[in-house]
């Protein structure tokens, strides 16, 4: 795993009105590398994620993709370069199936105008047939194969995640940021999501991964980050942030971390 910074974001800042919603954030996301995103609700997770994917506008801060400079550039032109994104309700055509859902995911970085799909030239075709063999193979990676031709609407909403998850990197993405990718499933599929993310970081993904389920987050990542009231409260590996004491008064409340270190 390369040590060269992926993602660097620098001094992010966003206010609502008379609220500041994430103070002045910095933190990076090596090549190659699974960081957790952590903290109580209403810490600022959701809206720094918006911001670094370019779907809110940050009032300070820049933020860099491998060197190139994300702030006030678009979604689409950041999917471009190499960053995608899942958001916390999954997206899903529940009239399509599985398979044109992917090749969907896929149209929308294939660099393909207008023109080209109009006159569905050779380049396009071959660029369809390239999606349609990934899209089977993704959905044979996250173990949705036998659902291929079924419409999404079919899914249930632990395979409506694996679907969004396989959308994510269907354009082959350096980085992507997963939103709550296990909230609300059972434990049998947020042990299946995990080997999933696992499987797709061995292909040389890096993840940034926003999620309210702490075990989650300190078994698979590597490096944690922790938000509180829009700071960043801690930084490092998770056998530390497990027993720092900013954490765990974060999420226990004041004198949290006494009580707990004084149960027997």
């Amino acid at each position: 795993m390369s040590s060269t910074p992926l993602l660097q974001v620098r001094g992010l800042t966003k206010r609502y009105l008379g609220l500041t919603a994430v103070d002045g954030l910095s933190y990076e996301v090596e090549a190659g590398s699974i960081v957790g995103l952590i903290g109580p609700n209403g810490s600022g997770k959701s809206t720094s994620i918006d911001c670094v994917s370019g779907f809110q506008r940050a009032d300070a801060g820049d933020w860099f993709l491998d060197g190139h400079k994300l702030r006030d550039v678009p979604p689409h032109r950041i999917a471009a370069l190499g960053l995608t994104r899942t958001f916390q309700t999954v997206r899903a055509y529940e009239d399509l199936s599985l398979l044109e859902n992917l090749r969907v995911a896929a149209q929308e970085s294939d660099g393909h105008g207008w023109f080209s799909a109009l006159r569905r030239s050779a380049p396009l075709r071959e660029s369809e047939a390239r999606a349609a063999q990934r899209a089977g193979a993704l959905l044979e990676s996250v173990g949705l194969s036998r659902y291929a031709d079924a419409p999404a609407a079919v899914l249930s909403y632990g395979q409506r995640k694996l679907l969004a998850i396989a959308a994510s990197v269907m354009a082959r993405p350096r980085l992507v940021i997963l939103d709550e990718p296990v909230a609300g499933v059972n434990p049998t599929m947020v042990r299946h999501i995990e080997e999933v993310i696992r499987e797709f970081n061995a292909q040389g993904v890096a993840l940034l991964i926003v999620e309210h389920n702490v075990d989650f987050i300190m078994n698979l990542c590597q490096r944690v980050v922790v938000l509180e009231s829009g700071r960043k409260i801690a930084d490092g590996p998770p056998g530390l942030i497990r027993s720092d004491p900013r954490v765990l008064e974060a999420y226990l409340g004041p004198g949290g971390a006494r009580a707990l270190e004084a149960t027997p």
